[in-house]
């Protein structure tokens, strides 16, 4: 299977190769991305190297994709977006997300979430979409809300981050309620 482009109003999706780890690495070295990814920043940039390589491994495995999230207008990458645990068996995956401090608040993620959410759902044919979070990730659980996701409960001690463990919130939007609101926007 080839990697999948996608397009949105403002955005490209497409893989994201190691040209783009300078970047990637200036996204995730920042503590206030990860702060809410489950991972530490990262301190080196070879770190970024192996990360992306392991988002092309997962792909080859059909167990995840990931792609780099670029501005139509000029290539810019400003973040990546992803399936995490693609099970397409089971008709199920997470979905993640970051992008650089500089476009927050702009409406690029929900955009971005959108269109990932159309293609898994109409392409993939998957059933179910999650999203693990943390209970202080305020601007992304009202996302996933305005989104349509449904808030499922908390998962004790979940996701190890910085030497300790925290609590989750998992959220998830099933194809039926996305089609549903596809149409209706449409």
């Amino acid at each position: 299977m080839d990697f999948p482009q996608l397009e949105t109003e403002r955005l490209l999706l497409n893989r994201i190769e190691e040209r783009d780890a300078e970047r990637f690495f200036d996204i995730m070295s920042r503590d206030e991305v990860t702060i809410y990814c489950g991972m530490d920043s990262l301190v080196h940039s070879e770190e970024a190297v192996e990360m992306i390589r392991s988002f092309q491994t997962s792909f080859n495995l059909k167990r995840g994709m990931r792609w780099a999230i670029r501005l139509k207008e000029t290539g810019d990458f400003i973040g990546t977006i992803g399936l995490n645990n693609l099970y397409l068996g089971s008709k199920k995956a997470e979905i993640g997300y970051e992008l650089h401090p500089d476009y927050w608040r702009q409406g690029f993620t929900q955009e971005a979430i959108r269109g990932v959410l159309s293609y898994a759902f109409a392409e993939l044919g998957l059933y179910r979409i999650g999203a693990v979070t943390f209970p202080e990730n305020k601007s992304s659980n009202r996302l996933l809300e305005k989104l349509g996701f449904t808030w499922e409960g908390r998962l004790r001690g979940y996701l190890h981050q910085r030497n300790q463990s925290h609590d989750a919130f998992i959220f998830s939007i099933l194809r039926t309620e996305w089609m549903g609101e596809e149409k209706a926007e449409g």
